[in-house]
């Protein structure tokens, strides 16, 4: 049995990094929009995540699932440099996830709480953006960003499934949206760059290659404070080796998203968002989840 365990848990694991992976690139809408000089915006948001893991039959496992709540803590904030508008962003987000299945017949689970690794971005838009209160419309900003992913979150290096990635996750980025009436069209580019983990699990180490990324996004503002998004983004690469032995295992993942921003005062909101991901590699590991949240947030 506990060799059935660990099978599971090592094909699971490939698929929660597969999932995790696309989902880093949180589809946020608006990241582009630019806020006065000095704004400051502190934000919860509730989720919860849940779905299905496809495996190649031959290896005999059966209604793999995954299931997540998550709670993430947001701060940004906005200031100039140079003449230019920054923005400041940190991510504190914390799981509770659990993989179950069927290994030859039999159920197999595991189960993680804690910390999942904090993610922090500077951001400066380069074109078109005020950098004081001005009131004078911007038809098109253009942004570029370094987001990093710091391996402070829950981790055992004796075990396949973990919070943390035990690794730094370096991710630039390029953006630009247009604004026209009330509509904006939003385009982003990412590439994550991961560095080595050296106390993968029984003290193996794990390479994975750059995983490239795109997301584009429809912005219909309706009433003040009140706006929806449709969203959709395309990932492909990250290809691992396991101390030297290449997995075969390229990723290519697609996921798309509707939001719904809704004012509570003049200063806090509601931002509602469902979430749906397909993701596979090369080795024919899939899976397909929905994720429903609800963030609530405070500027000042």
């Amino acid at each position: 049995m506990r060799l059935k365990n660990i099978k599971l848990s090592y094909l699971a694991c490939l698929a929660f990094l597969m999932g995790s992976t696309l989902f880093a690139q949180d589809l946020e809408p608006r990241r582009w929009t630019p806020l006065p000089s000095g704004t400051t915006i502190l934000g919860v948001t509730y989720g919860h995540n849940s779905g299905d893991i496809g495996f190649d039959p031959i290896l005999d496992i059966e209604d793999a699932k995954v299931k997540r709540d998550f709670l993430i803590m947001s701060y940004t904030h906005f200031f100039t440099f140079a003449e230019k508008l920054m923005r400041f962003d940190v991510l504190l987000p914390f799981h509770k996830a659990e993989w179950d299945g069927l290994l030859s017949g039999e159920p197999a689970s595991a189960e993680r709480t804690g910390l999942v690794d904090p993610h922090f971005r500077l951001s400066v838009n380069l074109l078109g953006a005020p950098t004081s209160d001005s009131k004078e419309a911007i038809n098109t900003v253009v942004g570029a960003a370094i987001a990093v992913g710091v391996p402070l979150g829950e981790y055992f290096e004796d075990k396949l499934i973990n919070l943390s990635a035990n690794r730094y996750t370096i991710r630039p980025q390029i953006g630009v949206v247009h604004t026209r009436g009330p509509w904006s069209y939003e385009l982003t580019g990412s590439i994550f760059f991961f560095t080595d983990n050296d106390n993968f699990f029984n003290g193996n180490e794990l390479e994975q290659k750059p995983f490239y990324a795109a997301q584009a996004h429809i912005i219909r503002v309706f009433d003040p404070g009140v706006w929806g998004s449709l969203s959709a983004g395309y990932g492909q690469g990250g290809a691992s080796k396991v101390s030297g032995v290449d997995k075969n295992d390229k990723r290519e993942g697609f996921i798309s998203a509707l939001s719904l921003g809704i004012p509570l005062t003049e200063n806090q909101g509601l931002k509602f968002s469902y979430i749906w991901a397909k993701t596979r590699t090369d080795t024919e590991t899939r899976s397909k989840t929905d994720t429903f949240a609800v963030g609530w947030s405070i500027r000042f």
